[in-house]
């Protein structure tokens, strides 16, 4: 399959629910317009209308932003898994971590560096947290 074949195999409604689903986690995990659009790989235009909520929008997005968007809600679903509060379900995301690849780091800071391997790497890591083998 071609990268145009796969960016057609996403209707429009699939593209707007899970740009708005993605877009709502990373506020809850207070992540900048910035790094939600570098994350995302969107326009700060694509952002702030799929914050919007108008019912009449779409959008049309390529294989690579529906995975980073899968990579975003299969991130929060791993945390819902891992913690029972919301301080960290939501906040986990923006603390320092000392984990050897976070180095200190939080999980947002490597995801916005904007680069499809950090939010694999990112969410490998994550992952790992409920049991994963890798």
């Amino acid at each position: 399959m071609t990268a145009t074949s796969q960016a057609q195999a996403f209707s429009k409604d699939q593209c707007v629910t899970g740009l708005r689903a993605a877009v709502g986690i990373l506020e809850k995990w207070q992540a900048s317009s910035d790094q939600a659009c570098r994350i995302l790989r969107i326009s700060r235009s694509t952002y702030s209308r799929a914050k919007q909520r108008d019912p009449d929008w779409s959008v049309s997005l390529d294989s690579d932003q529906m995975q980073r968007i899968s990579f975003i809600l299969n991130i929060h679903a791993t945390l819902r898994l891992v913690f029972d509060n919301p301080e960290n379900v939501y906040g986990f995301a923006a603390m320092a971590n000392e984990n050897e690849f976070f180095n200190g780091r939080s999980p947002l800071e490597i995801m916005s560096q904007g680069d499809m391997i950090s939010l694999y790497e990112t969410f490998r890591r994550i992952d790992m947290l409920r049991g994963a083998q890798w």
